[in-house]
């Protein structure tokens, strides 16, 4: 696997966590060790781009963490129409 920037790893992070999932569920889906998932999730939630529900033991993705990546996908689109020109 190529390395991946921090915003492209915070970005598979909280698109795994779209709708809800376990930290094992985003661990597997983003491809990192716990000790990486420990370090991020913390960063997320300090910048309310993640939250834990306590009743289900998930973490789900802020209205701010989908804006996020929206906008991550969207200068993604850009940035390959550009090379592909």
């Amino acid at each position: 696997m190529k390395y991946r920037s921090r915003t492209e790893i915070v970005a598979m992070i909280l698109d795994a966590a779209n709708g809800g999932a376990t930290k094992t569920k985003i661990m597997y889906k983003a491809f990192l060790s716990y000790a990486q998932l420990r370090e991020y999730l913390s960063v997320l939630i300090e910048n309310n781009l993640i939250e834990y529900v306590e009743g289900s033991q998930t973490y789900k993705t802020t209205e701010k963490g989908l804006n996020f990546l929206k906008m991550h996908n969207e200068i993604g689109e850009l940035l390959s129409s550009t090379t592909q020109k």
